[in-house]
C-alpha cells in the first residue's frame, strides 16, 4: 500500500508561481516513476508532467512545457511541481500518482497510487 499525500495548492493570479509537493510513504520510493495529473470540472484526467525514478527522463504535457519542472528528492520520497507563468487554465485539481514501473509515463491507467489532489485556482 502507497499513502501520497499532496500540498501546495492555493489561489493565485496569472503569471505567478507555486510550488506543489507530495510526499510519499509506504513502498520504496526511489523505485518508480511519479507523475502529476490535473482535472478541472467538468473534464478528464490530464497528464501534466512525469518522472523517472532516479530523475530522469521527465515528460511533460504540451500545455505545460517550458512553464513547469517536476523533480523528485528520493532521500524525502517526495516529489515537486514547480509551476510559473501560471495561466487560468492551469485551474483544476493537481493529484500526484505512482506507476509500479520505473519509467515516466502519461498513461493514466498505468498509475495504480493517487492522492487526495490539491487545489490551483489561477485567477485572471
Amino acid at each position: 500500500q502507497v499513502q501520497l499525500v499532496e500540498s501546495g495548492g492555493g489561489l493565485v493570479q496569472a503569471g505567478d508561481s507555486l510550488r506543489l509537493s507530495c510526499a510519499a510513504s509506504g513502498r520504496t520510493f526511489s523505485n518508480y516513476a511519479m507523475g502529476w495529473f490535473r482535472q478541472a470540472p467538468g473534464k478528464e484526467r490530464d497528464f501534466v508532467a512525469g518522472i523517472s525514478w532516479n530523475g530522469a527522463p521527465t515528460l511533460y504535457a504540451d500545455s505545460v512545457k517550458g512553464r513547469f519542472t517536476i523533480s523528485r528528492d528520493n532521500a524525502k520520497n517526495t516529489i515537486y511541481l514547480q509551476m510559473n507563468r501560471l495561466k487560468p487554465e492551469d485551474t483544476a485539481v493537481y493529484y500526484c500518482a505512482s506507476t509500479p514501473n520505473p519509467l515516466a509515463n502519461s498513461n493514466v491507467r498505468s498509475y495504480n497510487y493517487w492522492g487526495q489532489g490539491t487545489q490551483v485556482t489561477v485567477s485572471s
